[in-house]
């Protein structure tokens, strides 16, 4: 099983089991590596059945903004480090609280079967449950993460990226009120979805299950025209809702980059999405400190 670095330790998401599980015994978590390109090898796990979140807190200065980071793996997988730890470890850098979602796969939400060869969505969407109950025990723990639970985000890459886009549209809750912490919204305040999939449905138009309208989250996208994975429509289809619903987004496409290249394509112009996203949270007063905020923002 995945273990989180040393020092921290893994919160489970659900008092008892996770909702709307089938009943029997659960196959056990594996944990391996993912070795398709040179420098982009990842440690992938599956077999998530005890979803989790692990907070990462900042060492040295610090907002009172909170992060919670969906990795991505086409809802089969996680890659927990590359578009999980790596990504958490640059998000405390900037003084952020992170929390990193060990969410359930496979097929635990919109996926790709490749025995049908087609896309699936499964009757329950695990995945998007655990998002919407992480969000909310960020914001019903607020006080104990150190955190302003109005200034709770997220990110995510890939299939991590949709669940970004459904948490932002979708306010209803996907399963049963369990504890005194669903009371609590699971609409973030603010949305990063890098190189999203699983939103340009057929014919080019958007998962119509997605309801945007001009409170729909401050989002950042980004991605890369060249990803041979995840086409550019799944990014500009999404753009476009969102301006046309009138939402606050920021929009970055680059020519190259692919897919699935986290913190690590240095040598692309790309790679500058980290300095991207941390000038647009300093727009939108996420880096704000505390007493550095007008007493007005107060």
């Amino acid at each position: 099983m995945w273990s989180p670095p040393a020092g921290l330790k893994q919160l489970r998401l659900w008092p008892g089991a996770s909702p709307d599980m089938p009943a029997g015994a659960q196959p056990a978590e594996v944990m391996f590596q993912v070795n398709k390109v040179p420098g982009f090898h990842y440690t992938g796990i599956s077999e998530v059945t005890v979803p989790t979140m692990t907070v990462f807190s900042p060492v040295d200065r610090r907002t009172d903004a909170a992060i919670v980071v969906f990795p991505g793996g086409g809802f089969r997988l996680l890659a927990i480090d590359l578009e999980g730890t790596e990504i958490c470890d640059w998000i405390t850098s900037q003084g952020i609280t992170c929390v990193l979602l060990k969410y359930r796969v496979p097929k635990s939400n919109h996926y790709w079967d490749r025995e049908q060869k087609r896309h699936i969505t499964p009757a329950v969407p695990f995945a998007l449950q655990d998002a919407q109950r992480a969000i909310k025990l960020v914001r019903a723990n607020a006080a104990r993460f150190n955190v302003d639970p109005s200034k709770i985000g997220v990110l995510g890459m890939s299939a991590g990226a949709y669940l970004v886009a459904q948490t932002s549209t979708i306010s209803e809750a996907a399963y049963r009120p369990v504890d005194a912490a669903d009371s609590q919204s699971s609409v973030p305040d603010f949305a990063i979805a890098l190189y999203p999939g699983h939103l340009c449905r057929s014919g080019g138009v958007l998962d119509p299950s997605l309801k945007l309208t001009e409170n729909t989250p401050p989002t950042f996208l980004l991605a890369a025209w060249d990803d041979p994975v995840n086409k550019i429509c799944n990014t500009t289809v999404y753009a476009n809702a969102l301006a046309n619903a009138g939402a606050r987004a920021e929009v970055h496409v680059f020519a190259q980059g692919k897919h699935a290249f986290g913190l690590r394509h240095q040598e692309l112009p790309i790679a500058a999405w980290p300095s991207l996203v941390e000038t647009w949270l300093n727009a939108i007063d996420v880096l704000a400190t505390p007493s550095t905020m007008r007493r007005d923002e107060k």
